[in-house]
């Protein structure tokens, strides 16, 4: 007769052998522990000096990306925005590799830095003082410009635009060797006799007016019209999908397009949109390829899309100017318009001018 097993001793069995295992893991694991040893600590920062931050010994030193390949930047901003801090996320931001040495930029910018305010009592009279004084003082020095003269006829007074040709700026020099591009932004003016000039005088000259009947007219060897219009934003996608041929653009997106790399002098007469228009170029880095700009500027009232108390526009006003001088662009070239009202911002005050041209140089440009 067969013998009978007793019932769990299979499954001792197997605990044992599943505990005598684990026990043997667990020694392995404590002498690998022992062999390894306590881990080193990172070296202190010397006493006054702080601490580096991790992973800064990975980082590249200054001169090492002067050798780089340069990528063209689309003037396009992306949709996040900069970490805070300005600490960067995995993913480059399109300005890591700004040209001409400028600074590595750490992300797109959204707004300018507005400039303490002009006095403690915060009002218009302190604001529009400063600023008036600001446009009124010649920066440096210009020793040779040319400027539009009047009218010898009965047809209007010619606004005095003028451009800096000493030979330190170069200009003098693109103009000798036919090399030199204008860009003209207008709405609808019919005095062309700066362009015309220009272009006679050896310059390639574009000039941008939606009002022109065709979309590209070349009217001389170097006059060029278009039928675009400058703007401070590109139209939204769905619009321009349903209007491929929209005749609004910002200006860095035009410069893409036309595969222009530079502009040697940007005239703009924008009827109070020179404002905003100013402040693109300015958060977009489009100013590092303009060698001299040329703005009619329009104080009567704040301009398109520019709002708040008065002196909160001044303010902002006088930041935006306040950023050219940062970008190494001096005033070269102030002009009071007397034949038009007296009036700022609506108001009869400082006996300033409803509009001024100003003109400003790169005195990095080469």
């Amino acid at each position: 007769m067969a013998r009978e097993r007793l019932p769990g001793r299979g499954c001792r069995a197997l605990r044992r052998c599943l505990l005598a295992a684990a026990l043997l893991l667990g020694l392995r694991l404590c002498a690998e522990l022992q062999r390894a040893g306590p881990q080193p600590q990172a070296p202190s920062s010397p006493p006054g000096q702080a601490p580096r931050p991790p992973g800064s010994h990975l980082q590249p030193a200054p001169g090492q990306l002067r050798g780089a390949r340069r990528r063209q930047v689309t003037y396009v901003r992306s949709g996040r925005r900069a970490p805070a801090g300005g600490g960067r996320s995995g993913t480059p931001e399109p300005g890591c590799c700004a040209l001409r040495g400028r600074p590595r930029l750490k992300g797109p910018r959204w707004q300018i830095d507005l400039q303490p305010w002009a006095g403690p009592a915060r009002s218009l009279d302190e604001e529009a003082l400063r600023f008036l004084r600001y446009i009124s003082t010649i920066q440096i020095a210009c020793d040779h410009m040319s400027t539009d003269s009047l009218a010898t006829d009965s047809s209007p007074i010619k606004k005095p635009w003028s451009v800096c040709l000493d030979d330190r700026f170069g200009l003098v020099h693109q103009i000798r060797n036919k090399q030199c591009r204008l860009y003209s932004l207008g709405l609808g003016s019919d005095d062309t006799h700066f362009e015309v000039g220009m272009a006679n005088n050896g310059c390639e000259v574009h000039r941008f007016d939606p009002s022109v009947k065709s979309a590209h007219i070349l009217e001389s060897e170097r006059l060029w019209y278009h039928r675009l219009s400058i703007d401070w934003r590109d139209p939204h996608p769905a619009i321009a999908a349903q209007k491929p041929y929209s005749n609004t653009r910002k200006l860095g997106t035009i410069l893409n397009e036309f595969g222009h790399h530079k502009i040697d002098v940007l005239k703009a007469d924008l009827e109070s949109a020179e404002w905003k228009v100013l402040e693109n170029l300015i958060l977009e880095d489009v100013l590092e390829q303009i060698g001299q700009l040329i703005f009619e500027i329009h104080l009567h009232w704040p301009g398109f899309e520019v709002s708040g108390s008065d002196s909160s526009v001044v303010r902002f006003w006088y930041s935006l100017l306040k950023e050219l001088e940062l970008q190494d662009f001096r005033l070269f070239h102030s002009y009071k318009d007397l034949s038009k009202p007296q009036l700022f911002l609506k108001k009869d005050i400082f006996n300033a001018s409803s509009c001024y041209t100003l003109g400003w140089v790169n005195t990095r440009w080469k």
